[in-house]
């Protein structure tokens, strides 16, 4: 490789160093302004209804999402300057326990703030989720068999 090449692949790989520094930059900003919002909404949401329990619930879906955006940024600046740096056991070992205690942290925020698995997204909802779904007995045929 001749010193030009080089030159170019170091500066790309500094531009990669930089960019994973301003997505974590951002992931802790949407952070904190998801947690600034969510308080403002919850505040307004209460006294202008004065019903406390309805603007929690809104409030602390608000703060979720905000958290998952902000996780997803960093997980994604983590995947950056895991790339960046020298490979070893350690860097890899240590990016894969990043991404799945942030992958658990998603998965198990989505679950709270959609009260269903992430993959179970798209079902629909039964009126009474507390109570088990209706069973077909066995002599009757499903419609239309």
């Amino acid at each position: 490789m001749t010193s030009a090449t080089l030159a170019r692949n170091g500066d790309l790989i500094e531009w990669a160093r930089h960019a994973a520094t301003a997505l974590e930059m951002l992931g802790i900003a949407v952070i904190l302004l998801a947690v600034a919002v969510s308080a403002v909404v919850w505040c307004r949401t209460g006294f202008r209804t004065r019903d406390w329990s309805s603007a929690y619930g809104g409030a602390r879906a608000n703060l979720g999402r905000g958290i998952l955006l902000g996780l997803e940024l960093l997980v994604g600046a983590d995947i950056i300057a895991t790339v960046t740096a020298p490979l070893t056991f350690e860097s890899v070992g240590l990016l894969a326990a990043v991404v799945v205690i942030r992958t658990f942290l998603s998965v198990a925020l989505e679950t709270e703030i959609e009260g269903r698995w992430p993959w179970r997204r798209h079902t629909p909802e039964r009126s009474a989720p507390d109570k088990p779904a209706p069973r077909r007995s066995p002599d009757r045929s499903a419609p239309g068999d």
